[in-house]
């Protein structure tokens, strides 16, 4: 009789062990299908269909098989049970079954309004993620590839108006959004479809946050393949990129602001205390994510990893996601802390790394991105049937598309008109309607949105947001290409046109065009001087020796700190770069001998095809330009103003 006891539990507990091989099975297969998809796609041409909305078809009807085809389970599941005994929820709880004693973990605790989704057929359990799933696993690949692949020399040369649109936009969005969903609340309050005490401002800011995070994953990868305008993309790009890590911490601000009296009065203290949370979280996680970055530098300078690219991949991967699991750990913001980390490895760390493990890097984190982003969009169409407890509220929804749009256009529109009075290059209307159509909604709303469903407005959050994740992906996404048709805006641009040589009087009367007010701001000379004179030296091999930049007291330092690379005596052609690619900020030095040559000499403007010039003034550098000085024995770079 034991023996058949003990058979009967093995038997119960099989369905677990093969419902995770079908969940796994499920999500390949939906894999497979998308990839087979994109291929079709572009070979075709096809573009008004990405393929994150056709891993949302995919995954769309994967749900709706799985919602009515599969039966629910014989055995008792999600069952509550009273247990006056206990005063608390121990982690360990070992269960007495008629002499068979079984041992159960603790989760979390689980809300009243959430029961449903624990009881019932267990396949849709199963197929509803952990939300830590979507934050430690998926994401942090898809933020790190965004500040990893960065084209810097294009973003910092617009860097004054991302970070307007980043910070200032995105609360902008946060606060319209708030308001008029607060005002869409009391009406559902005033016609008894929501109950007095259910929805306070709190959460309408909440949710106006987590609406603020714009992912135009289709519009971008759309403007990539069709070379659109370089301005137009690199203003999308980064305000996306850094807008995902402003409304995460936003969100989490937003979350811990408790009112000690009505949670729908304003109060000071706990305002001051959010916004003061707002800001040490962000400084710390961007230190966070660049001290291991810095760490990851100096290793791949001063050790021969380079001589086995496998070990130096390995290392390269390990320490960035150390960063995002060191920020979490400490109580900070991990995906603020991996993307600070993949600009600032992209920025010195490359430099460092063998031709092999630049190019298995690169690969790596793009496949990465790849995989978790079609992952992130496939689980987006099972969660609108596999979800249990959706709450469908027709005046909610569309009070929700209805701010979405006017925060949108609160956002885009003044901020560009402020930035304009302060660009010499201005940015045009068609660029401001285009920003405006390409305020779609992804994975970050989604995944911010799915972290916490345990209330009645949470998961009525949860469920506008898959709606206009949906919404946004399909109609803007696939009318980007008839848009940019309809604006006028350029494509088929080459990037890096403005690398190309070009006389003297072409650069004259192009300097108003490659310059801004905004960009030529004393801070960035600064930075990049900075930056060039002391941190680049550092933790690369490249830029001028210490022993030239340093005082003379420092020169023991300054010795073991230089690469004998950045010697002009042992300047070979493949280490003249400063930095990578023809998209970094960079100084690219000219091969030649170490002869000694006189200060006033200035080096030749016109470079290359492809190799960056430094009078077209990244970084905002405006008129600051850099000249060469040869002295006896070493080569020095002095930046002239």
């Amino acid at each position: 009789m034991e023996n058949l006891k003990k058979y009967m539990s093995v038997k119960n507990e099989d369905p677990f062990y093969h419902q995770g091989a079908v969940e796994l099975l499920v999500f390949n297969f939906l894999l497979i299908l998308t990839i087979l998809t994109i291929w079709l796609f572009k070979n075709h041409r096809f573009r008004f269909l990405h393929e994150t909305g056709g891993a949302m078809v995919y995954g769309l009807i994967m749900g709706l098989i799985l919602r009515y085809a599969t039966k629910p389970s014989t055995f008792e599941n999600g069952t509550v049970y009273e247990c006056d005994k206990l005063k608390f929820g121990p982690p360990t709880l070992f269960v007495n079954v008629t002499n068979q004693v079984y041992e159960y973990q603790y989760k979390r605790e689980v809300s009243k309004y959430n029961i449903n989704a624990h009881q019932g057929n267990a396949i849709l359990q199963k197929m509803t993620f952990d939300p830590s799933i979507f934050f430690n696993v998926l994401l942090p690949p898809i933020i790190f590839h965004a500040g990893y692949s960065l084209k810097k020399r294009h973003f910092f040369r617009n860097l004054g108006s991302i970070l307007t649109y980043a910070f200032l936009g995105t609360a902008i969005s946060c606060i319209v959004i708030g308001l008029i969903m607060y005002g869409f609340v009391k009406a559902m309050i005033h016609i008894g479809q929501l109950k007095g005490g259910d929805f306070h401002f709190t959460d309408c800011l909440f949710f106006g946050s987590l609406m603020s995070a714009t992912d135009p994953v289709t519009v971008l990868a759309i403007f990539h393949e069709l070379h659109v305008d370089t301005d137009l993309y690199t203003l999308l790009f980064g305000e996306s990129v850094l807008n995902d890590a402003v409304a995460i911490v936003l969100t989490y601000s937003i979350s811990i602001y408790s009112p000690k009296e009505n949670p729908n009065a304003f109060d000071a203290a706990a305002f001051f205390q959010s916004v003061g949370n707002f800001l040490g979280i962000f400084a710390g996680s961007f230190a966070m994510g660049s001290s291991y970055a810095v760490v990851t530098a100096l290793l791949t300078k001063f050790t021969k990893l380079c001589e086995f690219p496998m070990l130096e991949t390995g290392l390269f991967f390990l320490l960035s996601w150390s960063a995002f699991l060191s920020a979490e750990a400490a109580g900070l913001t991990g995906i603020v802390a991996v993307l600070f980390c993949g600009v600032t490895q992209a920025h010195y760390t490359y430099n460092n790394l063998s031709p092999d493990s630049k190019m298995r890097t690169k690969q790596l984190f793009e496949f990465m991105n790849f995989l978790a982003e079609n992952v992130i969009f496939c689980y987006m169409g099972l969660a609108l049937f596999t979800f249990q407890n959706h709450i469908f509220n027709a005046l909610f929804i569309f009070g929700a598309f209805v701010a979405i749009f006017i925060a949108r256009a609160c956002n885009i529109y003044p901020l560009s008109f402020i930035l304009n009075l302060g660009r010499k290059q201005k940015i045009p209307r068609n660029f401001q309607h285009m920003m405006m159509f390409s305020g779609l909604r992804g994975a970050i709303a989604f995944a911010l949105a799915i972290r916490d469903t345990e209330s009645q407005p949470k998961q009525m959050m949860f469920t506008t947001t898959l709606l206009i994740v949906f919404f946004t992906v399909w109609v803007f996404g696939g009318g980007t290409t008839p848009m940019l048709t309809w604006l006028h805006i350029r494509v088929d641009v080459d990037p890096d046109e403005d690398l190309k040589p070009e006389t003297a009087g072409e650069r004259a009367s192009n300097m108003d065009k490659n310059t801004t007010k905004a960009e030529s701001a004393w801070l960035f000379r600064i930075w990049y001087g900075f930056d060039h004179k002391y941190l680049k030296p550092i933790l690369t091999h490249a830029g001028p020796p210490l022993t030239t930049t340093l005082p003379e007291w420092c020169n023991p330092v300054a010795r073991l700190l230089t690469s004998p690379r950045a010697y002009g005596d042992q300047l070979k052609d493949d280490d003249m770069d400063c930095i990578v690619n023809n998209d970094e900020l960079t100084v690219n030095y000219e091969a030649g001998a170490p002869t000694p040559v006189p200060a006033q000499d200035q080096i030749d403007s016109s470079q290359a095809p492809g190799k960056e010039n430094i009078h077209e003034g990244d970084l905002g550098l405006g008129g600051y330009e850099l000249q060469l000085e040869y002295t006896p024995g070493q080569s020095q770079l002095t930046s002239l103003a």
